[in-house]
């Protein structure tokens, strides 16, 4: 660890030590008659079992209901602004319908589209892992929260979390009735509505009804008549959560949720047009936004369907012990027509096809069942328990050319032998399948010395076994015996010390690993196996809380080793005049560090006002790895992928009590510099700055039965921003990018019963 940070750490413990003097020095606001000021309690299930965020020895950045409604955000795509600093969310390429994650600079790749490829940061919803990147950009259900846990989780959530984890919890059904429903009209004609309904408990059964319903037309015109826009969404969805509680020692939750997610791909724009690039090309590059493509191609809608079981069993079986057990079954369909290059990667040649319609379809299979025993002495917290995951996934490519330029470039048709496109006659370049069985065991505790009992000193590891085999059926589109069949284990320790330094102040050490689950390529040409990528990694953190709780200050250094990280090659060619890209997968042979700080500061200076400020500098070392397309196999150089030096996040929310209704102020900014989001090609991305609003006029009063209803203006980028999220630099086809969401607004009426 380097001077700088050990300074930093220094500083922190020095405020850490004064912190509880001042909390509990200052004057109590309630005991001298006001009313009470202070910051609400968050509490968290980063370790399997509710805490208080502020007495929770690791990292973590919670979102609630609230926070997630300001920011009009309906998937996890709309963390894309940066709400949480180290969180990097963005698509794959220009396709919505995969997303790309990475927590510090860790666990994102650059190629998410593979199904014998795994993610390196977790996302569970009720404790059910989801394996694939697509699927991810559904809408939210009704949520209570989103937890993003950061660093390894190896130990407690397992396997892909070596970055870290989101863990989304929805609400639960309550038992009482109450009816929640939402209309949302906004701009590029669009539409939402929400509907949750709870029902009434009847004897022992509870029962919750969420449905919802978001599109929005696209924001960048196709010039192809009776073709689908740029950037549009059509997302729906229900789930039915019903609660079974026979006695206060056992419940059993079941819930069936079915979604629909239909978008067309972003507009990879042409800012500055190569030297193979046609005229109308060349008279369209744009280095700002443009509201149209230059080049006009077929576009359906990417539709997805996901659905699930979950059968969630809890029993007490002692005041001090209970049982948990997590079952689920889920299943994904993602269908892709991505003709969003068709600008960007189109060369002209006098009466030659252009316009490469990347076509795939995704289909995946996925069974987990994970056991917990929870339980407490007088000293010590644990928990045990083992997890099984079983995973059948495939895919396809086919990448027609559906466009035909006339002889100067100037003008272009359909092109007739894809015309109309009939899927059966198109050639499927490549296909694979996957299968993963996984084993996990694991256990963690907590010893509170009965002596000290300031001190906890934490402990644990998983061990988790992994196999996995998979088949490239086709492969540049003639039949293909590859295949591969490997297994790996490993074990994954943490240990933790943790020592309050008073009643609202916390310091700890965390050393932890966790890793990426290996895999093979299946764009490559061997189709071998790649080994596991794995992270160590030292965190050392504040939790303190003062000023009678109206503030809240929580800092973490962490120093990240990165081991064995796969890294992607890739080297273009053409099959028959199409173009075609094949990549080889390798683990690098030199360690990468990852190392940087993170500040959450969060105060409410007056009554009805809070302030917050959240901050994350990252710095990650370029990694090294042998280039299998060069002879000799040389190592090469990429720098890492999601990973900004410097990003921020900043919020205003004030309430105005109007008697007995509230009006309600909302301002987020987020900030980030540039990264880069390829392997194939490093150009570093735009630097970003976003603001969303919200303004809404709460508890209104609707009728004399005590009905209220609440209207809501809203607007994400508000100041309509312009940033290259992805961009990319090529000697022949020019320089391109994917540009953010044009200001978005709409109004909003809420009306719970």
């Amino acid at each position: 660890m380097n001077h700088a940070v050990a300074r930093a750490v220094t500083h922190a413990l020095i405020f850490a030590a004064v912190t509880p003097a001042f909390a509990q020095t200052a004057p109590d606001s309630s005991a001298r008659g006001a009313p009470a000021i202070a910051l609400d309690e968050i509490v968290v299930t980063a370790q399997k079992r509710e805490t208080n965020l502020q007495d929770t020895p690791i990292s973590v950045s919670v979102l609630s209901a609230d926070s997630l409604a300001d920011r009009h955000a309906i998937s996890l795509a709309s963390l894309a602004d940066g709400s949480v600093p180290s969180l990097r969310v963005a698509p794959f390429a220009t396709r919505s319908s995969a997303l790309n994650i990475g927590i510090r600079g860790i666990g994102a790749s650059g190629d998410a589209n593979q199904p014998a490829r795994d993610a390196g940061v977790g996302v569970y919803v009720d404790g059910v892992f989801l394996g694939r990147a697509q699927g991810l950009g559904t809408a939210l259900y009704d949520v209570e929260r989103i937890e993003v846990l950061k660093g390894p989780q190896g130990t407690l959530f397992g396997r892909n979390t070596e970055g870290g984890a989101i863990s989304i919890v929805t609400k639960a059904p309550t038992g009482e009735f109450r009816l929640d429903t939402k209309l949302d009209i906004s701009s590029f004609d669009g539409v939402g509505t929400a509907v949750h309904l709870d029902l009434p408990k009847v004897s022992d059964f509870s029962f919750k009804i969420d449905g919802l319903l978001t599109k929005r037309d696209g924001t960048t015109d196709n010039p192809m008549r009776g073709e689908g826009d740029f950037n549009s969404y059509d997302k729906r969805g229900v789930r039915v959560t019903g609660l079974w509680q026979p006695s206060e020692r056992f419940a059993a939750t079941y819930a069936y949720d079915n979604a629909y997610d239909a978008t067309t791909p972003y507009h990879a724009q042409l800012l500055r047009a190569g030297p193979f690039a046609s005229a109308l090309q060349r008279a369209g590059a744009s280095e700002t936004r443009r509201s149209a493509s230059i080049l006009g191609g077929p576009q359906e809608d990417n539709i997805g369907r996901t659905s699930g079981h979950l059968l969630a069993l809890q029993w007490t079986l002692t005041d001090a012990m209970e049982l948990k057990s997590i079952s689920s079954y889920r299943d994904l369909e993602q269908g892709q027509f991505d003709q969003g290059f068709i600008d960007a990667i189109s060369t002209f040649s006098p009466n030659g096809t252009f316009g490469r319609y990347s076509l795939a379809q995704v289909s995946q299979y996925q069974y987990s069942e994970e056991l917990q025993l929870i339980g407490h002495t007088d000293q010590v917290q644990y928990v045990a328990g083992a997890f099984y995951y079983r995973e059948s996934a495939g895919d396809n490519a086919q990448t027609p050319l559906t466009n035909l330029w006339d002889a100067t470039g100037t003008a272009y048709t359909i092109n007739p032998a894809n015309a109309p496109l009939n899927l059966d006659r198109v050639t499927v370049d490549r296909a694979s399948r996957a299968w993963t069985n996984s084993l996990g065991m694991f256990g963690q505790a907590t010893w509170t010395p009965a002596s000290l009992q300031r001190l906890h000193l934490t402990a644990g590891g998983r061990y988790t076994k992994d196999d996995k085999r998979g088949k490239l059926h086709t492969l540049n589109g003639t039949a293909s015996a590859l295949a591969f069949d490997d297994s790996w284990s490993r074990f994954d320790p943490m240990v933790n010390v943790a020592y309050d330094l008073g009643e609202a102040a916390m310091a700890y050490a965390k050393w932890s690993t966790g890793f990426k689950a290996g895999g093979a390529n299946s764009r490559s040409l061997t189709y071998r196996a790649f080994d596991p990528e794995e992270v160590t990694a030292i965190e050392l953190g504040l939790k303190s809380q003062f000023w009678d709780n109206r503030a809240r200050l929580n800092v973490a250094l962490f120093d990240s080793t990165i081991k064995g990280k796969q890294m992607d090659f890739f080297f273009p060619f053409t099959v028959g005049g199409s173009p075609r890209t094949v990549s080889d997968t390798t683990n690098a042979t030199t360690d990468g560090e990852s190392r940087g700080a993170e500040v959450e500061f969060s105060i409410v200076p007056v009554s009805n006002l809070t302030v917050s400020l959240n901050y994350t500098l990252t710095k990650i070392d370029a990694l090294k790895a042998p280039n299998p397309y060069v002879t000799g196999n040389p190592l090469a150089t990429v720098l890492p992928l999601y990973a900004p030096k410097n990003a921020g996040s900043a919020a205003i929310d004030y309430r105005l009590p109007l008697g007995t209704s509230t009006l309600k102020f909302h301002v987020d900014g987020n900030w980030s510099d540039g990264y880069y989001t390829s392997e194939i090609e490093q150009t570093e991305t735009d630097p970003s700055f976003v603001v969303n609003a919200r303004i809404a006029l709460a508890d209104l009063p609707l009728n004399s039965t005590g009905t209220t209803v609440e209207f809501a203006l809203w607007s994400r980028n508000l100041l309509d921003e312009q940033h290259l999220f992805y961009k990319s630099n090529s000697a022949t086809l020019g320089t391109y990018g994917i540009f953010n969401d044009p200001r978005t607004y709409g109004i909003e009426a809420r009306v719970p019963f």
